[in-house]
């Protein structure tokens, strides 16, 4: 599952919708809902997440989340490393090598390394 299909799954149970009745509400079918929800599919495309939040009513920052977590949601990532060091290198390959073994725990933690460890954006420099 995405961390897409994930949430839009936590607004459909909490507000009592099927995925069914969701799709076609959304005007798709329950399939390609289904498979967006589990990660057989691509990211969603914007008008869909812009009507996600329309259907569930988001404002402001929760419908600012579904759009992040949207942009996070692409089940097939490629990560290019050219031009960074071997342990860039390394690091990605064996993540894409271990991630089916790893627990929630240690992706947890990565993540929290991760986010805890990333610096302001410099912005361009002329």
């Amino acid at each position: 599952m995405t961390p897409f299909g994930s949430k839009v799954r936590e607004l459909r149970e909490r507000n009592g919708i099927t995925l069914k009745q969701m799709a076609e509400d959304l005007g798709v079918s329950s399939a390609y809902f289904s498979a967006l929800e589990h990660g057989h599919r691509g990211r969603p495309g914007s008008g869909l997440v812009q009507q996600v939040c329309g259907y569930f009513e988001l404002m402001w920052d929760d419908a600012e989340e579904l759009r992040r977590l949207a942009e996070l949601s692409h089940p097939r990532v490629v990560v290019d490393t050219a031009g960074l060091s071997p342990k860039a290198t390394e690091l990605a390959n064996t993540l894409a090598e271990k991630i089916n073994i790893l627990d929630e725990d240690t992706i947890d933690w990565i993540l929290a390394e991760i986010h805890g460890r990333q610096s302001p954006l410099k912005g361009p420099t002329h």
